[in-house]
């Protein structure tokens, strides 16, 4: 008979969407859930659902749920018996896990020594080919001097890609098309390797341009038994992160299927593995290789969960108490099809710029699976990742899964922080996509995004009350309580204009037969639609010039001066400078005051949601002065460098 301990008291050690997922399961089951939270997360649902929750430090990651003192001290207080890491965070650190064995509080998750084994991506590598498991070549060796990496690099060729060795989820990643560009790649994915996983050390892999990425869901016990829950396909991705996960991966075959489930069991059981885990594979035609071993739960773990008719959660805390595995591989039956979408706080427009701020309303949609940490009124933290949620659509079939997602995706009411929804709804309808002709590097159509319809008589409606000579608009109660008024202006939004006429009437805006009543405030419009009030806030950009929150989007709106009779000009001097475009800290300074550089130039790199952003200047100019210091933390919209003349920049996201 198998002995097995159960688990009473279980710390989660992670915060947002994922421990609001483990508490559910926990509940379930009737463990006792013990949260952590910051001084950012003091209010977080996580903590609001947890039956206890203990209070780890500052907001920063790493004087809270990195710090590993502070996360095993409060689990002796609070006599927790085992601690589940989530995803991210501690949840592959093997110091971690190993200190957690040390102190009798089992870690649900692998061993220590697993951990560290799949966690040095150039060790792992020789394992994997040890076990007969295909790898891409590459330089996977301890020689980090920057010249013998050159050289390695030559011999690998190009396009390649620099890896951070401890890396994963797309940080500490860049791809090299050609040798001259190599070593400012280098210095780039070495601190952002060394700031998020305190190991600066790097591997270097052949880049495979349109291969899809593809990945083995695994699960072993401690007592030897190991079986695949079928696979993934994740090659919709932007910046090497996902942003669509499907499952089964479609258009492979019985066998190819068959061949990567059985190498990934092969690649768990080289290392003694135990509990949840994920290989992932390059798929190119019929060959795949192996990328590397995710040592933990994965973020897109609802789809297999929703084909299997398994809780992945659940297998972990019983691998973790001891038990065998529920299911043997011959029970292991997929049903349908599923589709999760990860609903980010972002600016699509502006390079998947991360974003955060509150939620002041939010409506999610019905008929699909959603895993959240936040509701109304909570906010994003600019101090973690910006994950807000994810979208789970099942279904017979693919087709009618994605559809599924589209219409959801379509129904979500979220703001008014700006979103990736309308993003991730196009993508559920691309032809492409549908078709099943994107890879990893397929370009990601985010430069054709419909304005949404609403966005044109919003901004009528707004630059009408802006004409303060001219307009009858403004004086809201005379405007609401006379006859009906009209308001004729030619708006322009990006490269298109159009003229069009408002009427009013007793508070109510008039448009396409519907009589909808509307509130003017000095920085929103709020709208009654369906007998529910909604607010599209409007902030000024200077130039006559808008931005309109609408549909977790941010529309750039004026007027348009050639044509509107009523535009006056406005002596309004171009921004001096470089503003930061987002919270973050400054990691490294590229110039000098009084240097002079040239369009294109890098001026600085500023991190944020630990990924780097290089500022570059857009034009050729002399810098007046720096105004930030490497290591600052930097507001959003903060002059960062002045330039002599007016200058901007524009902001790669690297």
């Amino acid at each position: 008979m198998t002995h097995h301990t159960p688990i009473k008291r279980l710390l989660i050690a992670n915060r947002g969407e994922i421990a609001v997922r483990i508490i559910k399961t926990a509940r379930r089951l009737g463990i006792h859930t013990i949260a952590l939270y910051s001084d950012a997360d003091a209010r977080a649902m996580h903590v609001r659902e947890a039956d206890e929750a203990w209070h780890l430090g500052p907001a920063p990651a790493r004087e809270s749920y990195l710090d590993t003192g502070k996360v095993l001290k409060i689990a002796k207080e609070a006599n927790a018996d085992a601690i589940h890491p989530g995803y991210g965070f501690l949840s592959e650190n093997s110091d971690f896990a190993t200190a957690c064995e040390q102190r009798g509080v089992r870690f649900v998750g692998p061993s220590g020594a697993a951990i560290l084994a799949m966690g040095d991506k150039s060790g792992a590598k020789g394992l994997m080919q040890a076990a007969g498991v295909p790898v891409l070549p590459g330089y996977h060796g301890a020689d980090q001097h920057p010249d013998f990496l050159r050289d390695q690099a030559s011999q690998v060729g190009f396009p390649l890609l620099i890896k951070a060795a401890s890396g994963g989820g797309g940080k500490g990643m860049r791809r090299v098309d050609q040798l001259a560009d190599f070593d400012d790649a280098l210095a780039a994915v070495k601190r952002e390797a060394s700031a998020a996983f305190g190991d600066d050390h790097v591997l270097l892999e052949r880049y495979l341009p349109r291969a899809r990425h593809v990945e083995g869901q695994v699960f072993a016990d401690a007592l030897g038994n190991a079986i695949y829950l079928g696979d993934r396909d994740c090659s919709l991705q932007r910046r090497h992160q996902k942003v669509i996960e499907e499952a089964p991966a479609p258009d492979i075959s019985p066998a190819l299927r068959r061949a990567m489930g059985e190498a990934a069991v092969a690649a768990a059981k080289a290392i003694a593995y135990r509990g949840a885990g994920t290989i992932e594979f390059l798929l190119c035609g019929e060959e795949f290789f192996f990328m590397e071993m995710n040592t933990r739960l994965q973020v897109e773990h609802p789809v297999t969960e929703a084909i299997t008719g398994q809780d992945l959660v659940a297998w972990q805390l019983a691998v973790a108490e001891g038990k065998p595995l529920p299911l043997t591989q011959e029970q292991v039956v997929l049903r349908g099809h599923a589709v999760e979408a990860r609903l980010y706080a972002e600016d699509v427009a502006a390079g998947f710029l991360p974003a955060s701020g509150p939620i002041h309303w939010l409506t999610w949609p019905k008929g699909v699976r959603i895993d959240t940490g936040v509701t109304a009124g909570d906010e994003v933290s600019p101090y973690y990742d910006p994950m807000i949620a994810k979208l789970v659509a099942h279904a017979p079939s693919r087709s009618e899964a994605f559809a599924t997602l589209a219409d959801a995706l379509a129904a979500l009411d979220l703001g008014p922080l700006v979103h990736n929804g309308p993003l991730l709804q196009r993508l559920c309808e691309a032809p492409e996509v549908l078709a099943m002709r994107h890879h990893t590097q397929w370009p990601i159509p985010t430069d054709t995004l419909p304005v949404p319809a609403l966005a044109w008589p919003l901004a009528t409606l707004w630059l009408a009350t802006c004409e303060r000579d001219a307009s009858p608009w403004q004086q809201a109660a005379g405007f609401r309580l006379g006859p009906t008024r009209r308001f004729c202006a030619t708006v322009r939004i990006g490269e298109e204009t159009r003229t069009l006429t408002l009427a009013e009437r007793a508070g109510s805006l008039l448009w396409q037969g519907e009589q909808i009543p509307f509130e003017l405030g000095s920085e929103q419009i709020r709208l009654c639609q369906g007998g529910h009030w909604q607010r599209y806030p409007v902030q000024p950009l200077g130039e006559d010039a808008y931005l309109l929150h609408l549909a977790g989007r941010r529309i750039r709106f004026s007027l348009d001066d050639q044509h509107h009779q009523l535009h006056h000009d406005h002596d309004t001097s171009h921004v001096p400078g470089i503003l930061a475009p987002m919270h973050g800290i400054v990691v490294a300074l590229q110039v000098e005051a009084g240097q002079p550089v040239s369009k294109g130039q890098p001026l600085l790199v500023l991190e944020a949601m630990k990924m780097e952003h290089v500022l570059k200047a857009d034009r050729d100019g002399v810098i007046e002065a720096l105004q930030c210091r490497q290591g600052e933390q930097v507001s959003q919209g903060a002059v960062l460098v002045r330039f002599a003349e007016d200058h901007t920049a524009q902001e790669e996201r690297s």
